[in-house]
C-alpha cells in the first residue's frame, strides 16, 4: 500500500497535470491574500471617518462593489488579449498589479482613497479566471470537471484561511498591516508563476481573431452559455449581498463584544471548510451524470440553508448555517465553469471566461449594493430573504437553459 501512495505521488505528471498543482497554490494564495481583509473591511471603513449607521453600510457596499465594477468593464479586453498572448501573461499581469495596489491600501487616509484603490484592483483583476482557463484549455474534457473543481479548492482554502488569519493579524496588530501582508503574498504569486507555470500557446494575430459577436454565434449551445454567465452573476450576486456586511451582523449578534474581528474571520472562512472537501467530488460526479444535474441539486439546497439565517440567534448558529452554504457554493460555480469549458472552443477560451468574469463582478457589484439597501429597509436579517428569492429565481433559469443538456442526454441513453 505504501508503495502504491509512493508511485501516485511521484509518478511522472503531464504538463497540465504540472500546471494545475501550481495554479492550485497559486489559487491558494491568492485566496488568502483577498479574503485578509474583507472580514473587518466595513470595520476599517469605520476608522476611516464619522459615519452613521447607514452611512457605513453604503460605504461598506460601495466600497466592496466598486471593484467588481470596474473589474466587469474590463474583463472582455483582458480576455481578448489573453486569447492572443495567452493566458500565462495575463496571470503576471494580474498577481503584480494586484500586489501594488493592495498593499497600498494600507496607506489610505479616507475612504476616498481606499475606494480609488479599489477601483483600480478592478483594472488588475482576472488571476484565478485566467488560470481557470488555462487549466480548462490544456486539461482532457473527460476529466475538466475534476480539474477545475479541484483549482476551486485552491482559490476557495486560501479563502478558508484567510479570514482566520486576517482577524488575527488585525487584533495583534492593527489593521493596515494586513493590507501590507496582502501585497507581499500577490508579490509571491507573481514570482511562482513566472517560474513554474508553462503554456503552449501560439500568438493569434489581432486581424485573425474572430470577433465576439461571431464567436458566440458559432457556439453550439449559444443559449446555454449565455444562460450559464447569467447564472454566474445570480450566484455571486446571492453570496455577496452579506459579504461586505458580515461583520457588522456578526458584530450586531454579538452585542458589540470583543474580538469581532476575529470571530468574523472565523464566519466567513467556515463555508470554505465544506467547500474544500466537496468541490472535487461534486466535479467528478458531474463528470458522470451530468454538470447541470449538480448546479440544479445545489440551488435548491442553496434555498433551504440561506432562510433560516435571517432568524439566528447567535454567531454560532449563523456559522452552522454557513458551513452548509460551503457545501452549496461547491455545487455551483465550479459545475458553470465545468459547463462552459466542456462546451466552448479551446482557442477561445481566454473570452469565454473573461465575458463569465465580467458577469460575475457584475453579481459582485449587485450583490452588495442590494444587501446595503434591504439592510437599511430591513436590518441584517432582510439580506437573507432576498438572497433566498434570487437563488429561487436562479433555480428556475438554470433549469431552464440547462434543458438541453437533460435532453441530450435522454437521447444518448
Amino acid at each position: 500500500m505504501l508503495a502504491n501512495i509512493r508511485q501516485r505521488l511521484f509518478r511522472r505528471r503531464e504538463q497540465w497535470e504540472q500546471n494545475l498543482i501550481v495554479l492550485w497554490f497559486g489559487n491558494f494564495m491568492a485566496g488568502v491574500a483577498f479574503s485578509l481583509i474583507m472580514p473587518f473591511m466595513s470595520l476599517y471603513i469605520d476608522t476611516l471617518g464619522d459615519f452613521t449607521k447607514a452611512e457605513l453600510g453604503l460605504w461598506s457596499g460601495l466600497t466592496y462593489a466598486i471593484t467588481f465594477l470596474v473589474t466587469a468593464l474590463i474583463s472582455p479586453w483582458w480576455g481578448k488579449i489573453a486569447d492572443r498572448r495567452g493566458r500565462k501573461l495575463m496571470l503576471l499581469r494580474a498577481s503584480l498589479g494586484m500586489a501594488v495596489v493592495l498593499g497600498a491600501m494600507g496607506l489610505v487616509q479616507n475612504v476616498y482613497e481606499l475606494i480609488a484603490l479599489r477601483m483600480l484592483q478592478g483594472v488588475f483583476s482576472g488571476y484565478i479566471s485566467n488560470s481557470n482557463a488555462l487549466i480548462a484549455t490544456s486539461a482532457p474534457k473527460a476529466k475538466s470537471g475534476q480539474a477545475l473543481g479541484t483549482l476551486t479548492t485552491g482559490s476557495v482554502s486560501g479563502t478558508l484561511l484567510g479570514p482566520l488569519l486576517g482577524g488575527i493579524i488585525a487584533e495583534a496588530t492593527g489593521y493596515r498591516t494586513t493590507f501590507f501582508i496582502t501585497g507581499a503574498i500577490l508579490m509571491i504569486v507573481f514570482f511562482l508563476c513566472l517560474a513554474f507555470v508553462h503554456e503552449e500557446f501560439t500568438p493569434i494575430a489581432k486581424g485573425d481573431q474572430v470577433p465576439g459577436k461571431q464567436l458566440l454565434q458559432e457556439l453550439k449551445y449559444p443559449h446555454l452559455i449565455i444562460g450559464m454567465f447569467v447564472t454566474t452573476m445570480i450566484i455571486q450576486a446571492s453570496n455577496n449581498s452579506i459579504s461586505p456586511l458580515l461583520s457588522l451582523y456578526v458584530r450586531e449578534l454579538m452585542h458589540h463584544g470583543h474580538n469581532v474581528a476575529l470571530i468574523s474571520g472565523v464566519i466567513a472562512a467556515i463555508p470554505g471548510i465544506a467547500t474544500l472537501v466537496a468541490a472535487p467530488r461534486f466535479g467528478a460526479l458531474g463528470d458522470r451524470i451530468g454538470s447541470e444535474k449538480i448546479l440544479i441539486a445545489g440551488l435548491i439546497f442553496a434555498v433551504f440553508v440561506y432562510i433560516p439565517q435571517a432568524f439566528v440567534q447567535n454567531v454560532w448558529q449563523l456559522g452552522g448555517l454557513r458551513l452548509l452554504v460551503g457545501i452549496a457554493d461547491a455545487a455551483l460555480i465550479p459545475q458553470v465553469q465545468t459547463i462552459l469549458a466542456k462546451y466552448s472552443p479551446h482557442q477561445s477560451a481566454g473570452r469565454i471566461f473573461s465575458y463569465n468574469q465580467s458577469f460575475q463582478a457584475m453579481g459582485n457589484v449587485a450583490g452588495p449594493l442590494i444587501g446595503s439597501s434591504v439592510s437599511g429597509l430591513f436590518g441584517y436579517s432582510g439580506i437573507f430573504i432576498s438572497t433566498t428569492v434570487l437563488i429561487i429565481v436562479n433555480l428556475f433559469w438554470v433549469n431552464q437553459n440547462t434543458k438541453v443538456l437533460r435532453d441530450q442526454r435522454k437521447q444518448k441513453a
